[in-house]
């Protein structure tokens, strides 16, 4: 017979306790209590627990710093936060510390074992890992970074922004975020948000009923639906017209929608993915994006770094592809020539890995002998290796970065060269340590 899980459960109003405890229980759960944060802190030294639930407001300190000090000495824990009723701040807060998830006064207890249940689902801090490995290819600093990231975030319910250009793999990250986490087994649902026709995303989104405009025929469930109990990524949300915006922003919110002509709401756990090409912080200036819907979905922001900012990882990619389409063939891969692998370290991708698949499926089709020549990928010459010079005025769109990304090639070249000593690499480049340090922090290679 296995041992049951423990869960701590920290408040201060003997109500709260026990009807934690006594739900709980019913769950055939262990339970230990605690009246505030030392009592907490000492439990967490004597015991192992599988989960915490801790009230936002304690006699001696926040739920906040229960959440920071389990999250430095007791990284497998999850820690969902209960909060007051609208104190959304508090709960985003809480999510970007580190909380699991988060629950509002009065508790919901049908939530409350929702949130449970997939809590204790949570595989071990690094156990996807390997998983990650497999998917998403390449040694390179910011692949290893952005992997490390994947496994923290899959441990978390908090809305993710994923940033990067188009091409780059944001929906292969969206996807890996849900696969690793405890809604592995619930659905994952895609949308673009920009393919959908205006009049018709409130009925995509959210299901009509039948007889409610023109053409809808029977009842039908829409993506908040069917992905319930899952991932919803929105792909290109900053596509969403206003009027849409405001409607998303409530069922966010109020985790529940109506249906078009529908009369009740219908509860809806999800949990919120999104992604964009474009700028969300200059379309929000730009009075395109609504700034309270950005708050909500950018809890916490993912960057995908663009292939010209792992170019050690074209090789590794390269040979995937070229393995991948020989795959069923009988056949050999193809090989890159050295030149040919030179010339596609040296172009700057501007359609990132998306753009590398389809040059080395024409190539691998139209290449003699099995070997690609660097006159088989057709590279642009206007994204060849001009890097090293004058840029072409043209091809930069924003100036910052630009050179946001010049600083961040040179840094890694220099951590490289020095075998990732800082101290060293910060010689090289002639900066200070502080200087240095600070640049790795603000271009997130720390």
């Amino acid at each position: 017979m296995s041992p049951r899980q423990k869960v701590l459960i920290v408040d201060d109003e003997p109500d709260i306790r026990e009807l934690l405890e006594i739900t709980l229980g019913r769950m055939k759960l262990d339970t230990f209590s605690a009246r505030n944060l030392g009592e907490a802190q000492a439990l967490l030294g004597r015991e192992t627990f599988d989960l915490c639930l801790t009230d936002m407001r304690l006699p001696d300190g926040t739920g906040l710093e229960l959440v920071q000090h389990i999250q430095q000495r007791y990284p497998q824990v999850p820690v969902a936060m209960i909060t007051a009723y609208g104190s959304l701040e508090t709960a985003i807060n809480a999510l970007k510390a580190g909380a699991f998830d988060f629950l509002t006064k009065p508790v919901d207890l049908t939530r409350l074992r929702e949130l449970v249940t997939s809590a204790l689902r949570l595989p071990a801090p690094g156990g996807a890992s390997t998983a990650i490995d497999r998917r998403l290819l390449g040694e390179s600093l910011p692949m290893r970074n952005l992997r490390k990231q994947i496994d923290k975030l899959a441990r978390s319910q908090a809305p993710v922004y994923i940033s990067g250009e188009s091409g780059s793999g944001k929906e292969l990250v969206a996807r890996l975020i849900h696969e690793q986490g405890p809604r592995a087994g619930r659905p994952f649902i895609p949308v673009n948000c920009g393919a959908i026709p205006s009049e018709l995303m409130e009925s995509e989104f959210f299901g009509h009923r039948k007889g409610s405009f023109s053409g809808a025929i029977e009842d039908n469930p829409g993506l908040f639906q069917a992905a319930h109990g899952g991932t919803l990524f929105l792909d290109e949300v900053a596509d969403l017209p206003l009027a849409m915006q405001v409607k998303l922003l409530r069922a966010i919110q109020e985790k529940a929608v109506r249906a078009v002509g529908g009369q009740q709401e219908t509860v809806v756990d999800v949990r919120i993915l999104c992604a964009t090409h474009k700028d969300l912080d200059a379309e929000v200036s730009a009075e395109r994006f609504r700034q309270d819907l950005y708050y909500r979905l950018n809890v916490i922001e993912l960057r995908v770094p663009p292939l010209r900012e792992r170019r050690d990882d074209i090789e590794t990619l390269a040979n995937h592809v070229l393995k991948r389409l020989a795959a069923g063939t009988g056949h050999p891969a193809a090989k890159l020539h050295p030149q040919a692998l030179e010339a596609l370290k040296s172009y700057r991708f501007p359609g990132n890995v998306r753009e590398l698949e389809n040059m080395l499926e024409r190539a691998h089709t139209l290449c003699e002998n099995k070997q690609i020549e660097a006159g088989d990928l057709r590279l642009a010459e206007g994204n060849c290796a001009a890097e090293a010079g004058v840029p072409d005025l043209k091809r930069i769109d924003n100036l910052e970065d630009y050179l946001e990304n010049v600083e961040r090639k040179l840094i890694l070249q220099a951590l490289e060269e020095t075998r990732w000593n800082r101290t060293a690499a910060a010689q090289r480049l002639n900066l200070s340590f502080r200087s240095m340090r600070y640049r790795l922090k603000k271009l997130g290679l720390d």
